[in-house]
């Protein structure tokens, strides 16, 4: 059974039409029982679903149906596994059909523009390239079942500080290249069910009303065909906002939202063919949500389980491994200390909160890999009462054992969604308890828990071994267990540079911003960007992460095909990569591209092509890895358009951005980018056009003075525009000159 769109569309009443595009209740859409259309649900999950049949609580916080806790954002990113998350994507998609669920409401993929955003657990990266082909991954596993997305949230969306009202000011080249591309990359691959938008304002208009986001950008440039859904409370004038491209207002504000619909269209305020355009869309997405309705599936916890603790464990990033400490000895005494370790946090706090099927903590997961384990809880999460007592006790478990392991981390009341981080600091009882079993004992390994980046400097000195967690969903615990004994090679890569210290993220001067205004004053220049063109030393860069066993790459090759012009250019990066080490392993080639010198500001490098390998002891493998002529460009906002300027680039390969040690250098070359001259070009502008300079030396061959001839004048004068030197006397070239050139010089 399917839904006549275009039939409906001429039955539906005024007043019909207005209705779908604001929903029924908190989960639903609107259905029109006089002309059979049913209304679908839609849900909570990017991590797992949170489905509340029926009209769940009043904030849509509570009550949903169990479901698989999968990894979240920042740990699944760290796998660098687009496979995996697809893997992923289709189960929570199974999952969504047992429930009758039509719309997952994620994945997310902000930009992790600062540390402290107190929803990074939800998001991928700091890089819009990583987030861009995970997103890709997720969206296509889910999808491929007959269940759909919401990519969100649009656009960006980089804080929960007053983020209802908070006005981003971002320039558009910053926006075209970090804070929309992953949207972009998302749409054109594989076109999601809906796109939601977020509560913020975007340069002085809310994104639920802002028709340059939502139509010229969404639409008219992405070619996005689906539903723009609002976040659940962003939309503030119903009107404007479906004049804007919003289809469908979440929960609904009902009735006022669809009265003013039907008012606006009565007064001829509103197009009724704009009506017409959103209520299609809510109609086209309720005929493809109609396939999971009658469903009497059921799913396989079991398997999803599994999948999730395989999931986690990949997601695993081993930071540390001194005197290779990890994987643990069998047969050795193990310490297990931190209330982490029994009392697991596994996932974030607010609308991504899922209610697991089944909860592994890594205190019963080490008992069952090393038999007789000893635990200590340390701390205190919450209630820190009794932290000098559990100190102490741990110290005593700790002396006794061989090798300690240590789990630490950030408490849930530490970062959730609905306020940001003030600092990156772990908790300070934790500290001081892995201090004091550093003391009593040299051989600590620290297990990390946590959904956001962490300073590392109290922890780093008192353990010999470090891994990060994450927040690895209800299957962590399995999954610490499996890296720590060595039954998974830790293959997991940072998808998010950890500074030293908070100061040193570029954003820091400008997050959370004041006044309900934030000027995303560094630019392009967050994450990796920002650390690279300050030089700023980091504790463990972009893409890093260690493995049980050693990696070669070697016989770098780029070959270019196409062109600028043609706007086909590509280059096919290829490397061998070896597994040299005793155990099989996964390595991540990452390539990045450099412009060796460029006419705007760039990054010094940025990710552009990665592809994960796994080896067997002692095998090799030749990966290919495909760029395309955007890997070379950057937004022009001289042109509006994407550019590539002549010029040499830098393919650079190898584990991590700051581990690069595999180069070749391409000559490209692209048709000028420079703007056209005008009366207002400067003169080093006429002067670096092979033409302008040429028309310039005929126009004062007969005059007194050639200023190009004076390198020392042109020094001082050469930034001024040609038409303020017209004016001044003494030059040859007047204004009538000054017109003649820029006639002859366009007609050229």
């Amino acid at each position: 059974m399917s839904l006549d769109v275009d039939a409906l569309l001429s039955e539906l009443t005024l007043e019909e039409k207005a209705s779908l595009t604001s929903g029924s209740s908190f989960w639903y859409t609107a259905p029109v029982e006089r002309l059979g259309i049913p209304k679908i649900m839609v849900s909570d999950g990017p991590h797992g679903l949170r489905a509340q049949p029926g009209e769940g609580d009043h904030v849509g916080l509570g009550g949903s149906l169990p479901a698989t806790c999968f990894p979240t954002a920042s740990a699944i990113a760290s796998t660098w596994n687009s496979d995996l998350l697809r893997r992923v994507g289709e189960a929570l998609a199974q999952e969504a059909r047992a429930a009758n669920l039509s719309v997952i409401l994620g994945p997310g993929i902000n930009m992790k523009r600062s540390p402290l955003c107190g929803r990074n657990f939800e998001y991928f990266s700091e890089d819009p390239y990583l987030a861009g082909e995970l997103g890709v991954g997720i969206v296509e596993g889910i999808q491929s079942r007959g269940v759909g997305t919401s990519v969100k949230h649009y656009a960006a969306n980089n804080q929960e500080t007053d983020r209802l009202r908070v006005d981003t000011q971002v320039d558009e080249r910053t926006l075209r290249e970090i804070y929309l591309p992953a949207f972009e990359r998302i749409v054109k691959t594989c076109q999601p069910w809906t796109i939601m938008c977020s509560y913020n304002k975007v340069n002085g208009l809310s994104a639920s009303e802002n028709p340059w986001l939502l139509t010229t950008v969404l639409r008219e440039e992405f070619g996005f065909a689906g539903l723009v859904v609002s976040d659940w409370g962003a939309v503030y004038h119903r009107v404007p906002a479906a004049r804007a491209g919003l289809d469908l207002e979440m929960p609904p504000n009902l009735p006022r939202s669809p009265d003013q619909v039907v008012a606006a269209v009565r007064a001829g305020e509103l197009d009724e063919q704009v009506l017409d355009a959103r209520a299609r869309a809510v109609l086209e997405l309720v005929d493809k949500g109609m396939g999971v309705l009658d469903l009497d599936e059921e799913f396989d916890a079991e398997r999803n389980h599994a999948l999730a603790r395989a999931a986690a464990a990949e997601s695993v990033v081993l930071l540390k491994n001194d005197d290779r400490i990890l994987p643990l000895a069998s047969g050795s005494r193990i310490a297990v200390i931190g209330e982490f370790a029994r009392t697991p946090r596994f996932q974030g706090a607010g609308s991504s909160q899922v209610n697991p099927t089944k909860v592994e903590n890594a205190l019963d997961e080490l008992r069952a890999a090393f038999g007789d384990v000893t635990f200590a809880a340390g701390y205190g999460i919450g209630d820190t009462s009794a932290d000098e007592a559990l100190r102490a006790e741990a110290v005593d478990v700790a002396a006794a054992a061989d090798t300690v392991v240590m789990l630490i981390g950030l408490p849930g009341a530490d970062e959730s969604e609905g306020f940001d981080r003030t600092h990156m600091k772990l908790p300070a009882n934790q500290i001081a308890a892995l201090h004091a079993v550093g003391a009593a004992n040299r051989k600590v390994v620290v297990a990390l828990v946590n959904g956001s980046t962490v300073e590392l400097g109290e922890v780093l000195p008192h353990a010999r071994g470090v891994i990060e967690a994450w927040l690895g969903g209800q299957a962590a615990g399995g999954a610490i267990a499996d890296v720590l004994s060595g039954k998974v090679n830790p293959s997991g890569r940072l998808a998010e540079s950890v500074p030293h210290r908070l100061e040193d993220n570029s954003s820091y001067l400008n997050f959370p911003g004041d006044s309900r205004v934030v000027r995303y004053g560094e630019g392009l220049f967050i994450g990796y960007r920002g650390y690279d063109a300050t030089h700023t030393d980091v504790a463990f860069p972009f893409g890093f992460g260690l493995s049980y066993t050693t990696f070669a790459t070697s016989d770098l090759d780029v070959a270019v095909s196409g062109s600028v012009a043609a706007g086909d250019l590509a280059a096919r990066v290829t490397v061998t990569v070896s597994n040299i080490g005793p155990v099989a392993g996964a390595e991540v080639v990452q390539v990045y591209v450099r412009d060796v010198e460029a006419s705007v500001a760039r990054p010094v490098r940025e990710l552009k092509g990665f592809a994960k390998v796994a080896l067997e002891p002692g095998e090799s493998r030749q990966v290919a890895v495909d760029l395309d002529q955007r890997a070379f460009s950057f937004w022009s906002e001289l042109l509006g358009k994407w550019v590539v300027e002549a010029g040499d680039f830098s393919i650079e390969v190898g584990r991590h951005s700051r581990d690069l040690p595999l180069t070749r250098t391409v000559a490209v070359d692209a048709p000028s980018i420079a703007p056209p001259l005008t009366a207002d070009s400067t003169l080093h502008e006429w002067m670096a056009d092979e033409q302008g300079l040429a028309l310039i030396k005929e126009a004062v061959a007969a005059g007194q003075h050639d200023p190009t001839r004076d390198a020392e004048l042109v020094s001082v004068i050469g930034t001024m525009p040609m038409s303020t030197l017209a004016a001044f006397e003494g030059m040859s070239i007047d204004h009538d000159t000054l017109d003649k050139l820029v006639e002859r010089r366009h007609a050229h």
